[in-house]
């Protein structure tokens, strides 16, 4: 049997000493701490010489591997110089340890669907000592700080990109330990409260942070659950005691850089001893090279550790939003004051408002899949109305959107919607798309199978129409500007749905191809064609309008009693004043969708709490499902994309919430009280046809 002795300037608490089996071969594997004293580990190195087949040094700080070479500690360079004239292999890791640092990172982001880490917010502790974690996790992300200035030399500062950490690792590092006086200003009780206040607001901000397993404890004492609820952690060697710690601060994943072959968990040296002394490989020149190949043949994968005992992964988004009307304005505190004092000036607000810069309008969380994948994210605000939108030129606006896209990516998402653009502007949404930092969408798909979604919903809850097979509605529904991309989505979502489909547009030629279309997927759907949309208005039980050309021909006065209308057209066609004419005619401006998870935290949107436009829903959706793609953008919604994201928006969760009008909210008395409205006029109508027929 062979023996491997781990000598450890570690604690001797953790002393451990078992047999177990690797490739095959048989060893006793022994711990023995020495609680920091260096003569003793001296010592030990020398008795155990030639009576271990490989000592293991560990419990030491590791050198730098970017800027000085050399150890920090003269004693730990003593060890290593009694070590060269051993004749027992010795060992310190060092060789695992980089590979790991490398390995977990990659093989967390392949084992993720390659975007695990993607735009993180990560927090080194010691970017001197981990700085092969840095420039891997370079290629994922750009958001990275670096504590090192704090944590080593007092100096209230935060170091933010690899280049200035290389600046701070080859000069200002080793130059700030000979400063005269140095200890004296940074021990000062402000610089500390700052040190501390910078350093919380770092971790807090952070996604993930990286800590290195010496002082492991150190670094994190100082915070609380409150500060570190939720994060990801790197650290190497996690033994029971440190994930039971890390699960008490509320940590959600541990990476472990250090591989774990056996039951128990050991450090980086006496896993490299031991795969010395098992594969026979001599301590002289180049054997370095031979351990790093066997390591890459086998494939030691570190461990990916949830502290819940349940796979956790919160991915993120951004949102932007802006004012539809005036009224939304108000809900910013100071204009709400003016908006009391001087009515009138609202106007000028408005205009002013434009011209602001983007900013960050809520934070967004608890939204929680069925199957355990959260999404968080910012709804970041412009000053634009639509009107104001329509007012400037799509440049106005996209530089705007820009804008939003950089903080968005400084905040850590991962992907971006920009829904609720008016038709004039749907174009900017491919401009952006190519020179947005973020991936983007519109929401666009969502936004129409949602707003189907409702208008099948309210005419189900108004009562006036049967089912067929209590699958199709036996009614009459027509769609306005059927050739567009969102209104020929539309109908091919109704014609699954309806008895009878009308699809009007100006276009006869592109009628006839999406009638081929439709009659192909749907074949039991009596199916019209026209482009005199208005001659057949007042028999319609759904009308959609989805184009602005629905405007010229969509006469509410015409439409019948008891009609659903859909408008999902921006701006909308019919005014608040417009719907008080009709009072049995029901107008929908969308369908709202409610997001998964029970503690969800939003700021006031205008919607019920919990509850999302579906554009922002399919930013969510995509966001849970870690498709950070470019996926519905311009004028040209793909009826694939409409499917999928339907899919995928139940597979996570996504309720129909709430139906939307011109007033907000449509309540089911207020669908109740159309309903009543409606019957009446059918009611009279039909008297009055029995009383014409009399004649």
């Amino acid at each position: 049997m062979k023996r491997i002795v781990n000598i450890s300037l570690g604690p001797g608490r953790d002393d451990f000493e078992f047999e177990t089996e690797f490739l095959n071969q048989k060893f006793l594997l022994k711990r023995i701490g020495t609680d920091g004293d260096f003569e003793k580990a001296s010592d030990l190195l020398l008795l155990w010489n030639k009576k271990a087949d490989g000592i293991g040094l560990g419990g030491i700080k590791f050198p730098f591997s970017i800027g000085s070479k050399e150890m920090s500690d003269s004693e730990t360079r003593k060890l290593l110089k009694v070590g060269k004239q051993l004749k027992t292999p010795l060992t310190t890791g060092n060789i695992l340890r980089n590979v790991g640092h490398e390995w977990s990172l990659r093989h967390t982001q392949f084992v993720y669907g390659g975007n695990y880490f993607n735009n993180a917010r990560v927090l080194f502790f010691s970017g001197m000592v981990s700085s092969k974690i840095a420039y891997v996790m370079s290629e994922f992300t750009e958001n990275q700080q670096f504590a090192d200035p704090i944590l080593e030399h007092g100096i209230p500062r935060l170091i933010g990109s690899i280049k200035e950490l290389e600046l701070y690792a080859k000069g200002v590092h080793d130059a700030l330990k000979w400063i005269p006086g140095r200890r004296f200003v940074t021990d000062t009780q402000p610089v500390r409260r700052t040190n501390k206040y910078l350093l919380r607001q770092a971790v807090r901000k952070a996604h993930v942070l990286v800590v290195p397993h010496y002082h492991f404890y150190k670094f994190l004492d100082d915070f609380k659950s409150k500060d570190l609820k939720g994060k990801i952690v790197i650290t190497s060697t996690a033994y029971d005691d440190r994930i039971d710690y890390l699960k008490k601060k509320g940590i959600s994943v541990i990476i472990d850089t250090t591989p774990k072959v056996l039951k128990k968990v050991v450090g980086v040296s006496i896993l490299e001893a031991l795969l010395f002394a098992a594969l026979k490989i001599p301590q002289k020149k180049g054997s370095d090279d031979d351990l790093l190949e066997i390591i890459t043949e086998m494939e030691m994968e570190p461990r990916i550790i949830y502290p819940s005992g349940k796979t956790e992964r919160v991915n993120r988004f951004a949102y932007i939003v802006h004012p539809l009307t005036q009224d939304f304005l108000k809900k910013i505190k100071p204009i709400e004051v003016i908006s009391d004092i001087a009515p009138s000036a609202m106007n000028t607000v408005e205009k002013v408002m434009a011209y602001s810069p983007p900013f960050v309008y809520s934070k967004v969380t608890g939204i929680k899949s069925d199957d355990g994948v959260q999404a968080e994210g910012w709804l970041i605000a412009l000053g634009e109305t639509p009107d104001q939108m329509q007012a400037h030129s799509p440049e106005f606006t996209t530089k705007r959107i820009l804008q939003a896209a950089r903080i968005a990516k400084r905040l850590g998402a991962q992907i971006m919607g920009i829904g609720m653009l008016p038709k004039a502007m749907r174009d900017t949404s491919l401009e952006v798309a190519k020179h947005a930092a973020l991936p983007i969408t519109t929401g666009n798909s969502y936004v129409a199978s949602a707003a189907l979604w409702a208008a099948a919903e309210a005419v189900r809850r108004m009562g006036l129409t049967r089912l067929k097979n209590n699958k199709i509605l036996r009614a009459k529904t027509m769609v306005i500007g059927a050739t567009g991309a969102v209104g020929s989505i539309c109908s091919r979502l109704l014609a699954t749905a309806f008895e009878e489909v009308y699809i009007a547009s100006r276009n006869m030629a592109k009628l006839l191809a999406l009638q081929e279309s439709i009659e192909a997927e749907a074949p039991g759907v009596k199916l019209h064609v026209s482009t005199r949309a208005d001659m057949y208005l007042g028999d319609m039980d759904v009308v959609v309008a989805a184009s602005a050309e629905a405007g010229k021909v969509l006469d509410i006065m015409r439409l019948k009693p008891g009609c659903v209308v859909t408008d999902i057209t921006r701006p909308m066609i019919f005014s608040r004043e417009d719907v008080a004419k009709r009072p049995d005619v029901l107008v929908i401006r969308s369908g709202e969708i409610l997001l998964p998870g029970k503690k969800i935290k939003m700021k006031d949107i205008g919607l019920p709490s919990g509850v999302a436009y579906a554009g922002l829903a399919e930013t969510i959706i995509l966001a849970m499902e870690g498709r950070f793609e470019t996926f519905t953008v311009g004028s040209d919604t793909q009826w694939d994309k409409v499917r999928e994201i339907y899919r995928l928006g139940l597979k996570h969760g996504m309720k129909l919430a709430s139906i939307s009008g011109v007033n907000g909210v449509i309540r089911d008395e207020d669908i109740d009280r159309t309903k009543a409205f409606a019957v009446k006029e059918l009611k009279k109508n039909d008297s009055s046809k029995k009383a014409s027929k009399s004649k």
